[in-house]
C-alpha cells in the first residue's frame, strides 16, 4: 500500500505557531518546480501517524497538493520536533522525480 499525506498551501502571512495551535504543522516542498518551494500545512495527526511509517531520507511517498492541482513523489527531508516534548514542529519535503512509490 503506497503511502501518501494531502498538504494544503499555508496562508501568507500566517504564523507557525498559530498554525499549530489549530492543529496543523508547517512544511515545505524542495524540487518540485526547479529552484522554487512551497510552504505547506500539514493535519498534526496525519503527519504523526505517516511519520510512524517512514524513515526519513528513504521511504518515498505521494503527496498531494490540491490547491496547486500538484501530486507527485517526494521524500521526507527533515523532521524538526521540540528538543523535549518530541511534538513535531515542521516538515521538509523533497520532490524525487521518476521514482515509484513503495
Amino acid at each position: 500500500m503506497p503511502l501518501s499525506i494531502e498538504c494544503q498551501k499555508r496562508p501568507e502571512g500566517s504564523k507557525p505557531n498559530a498554525l499549530r495551535r489549530q492543529g496543523l504543522i508547517p512544511g515545505s516542498l524542495y524540487g518540485h518546480d526547479g529552484a522554487n518551494s512551497v510552504s505547506l500545512v500539514v493535519d498534526t495527526k496525519e503527519a504523526v501517524n505517516l511519520l510512524r511509517k517512514v524513515s526519513v531520507n528513504e521511504t518515498i511517498i505521494e503527496v498531494k497538493i490540491p490547491e496547486l492541482s500538484w501530486t507527485g513523489n517526494a521524500l521526507i527531508r527533515e523532521v524538526q520536533a521540540h528538543p523535549w516534548k518530541r511534538t513535531v514542529l515542521h516538515l521538509s519535503f523533497f520532490h524525487v522525480a521518476g521514482a515509484e512509490t513503495a
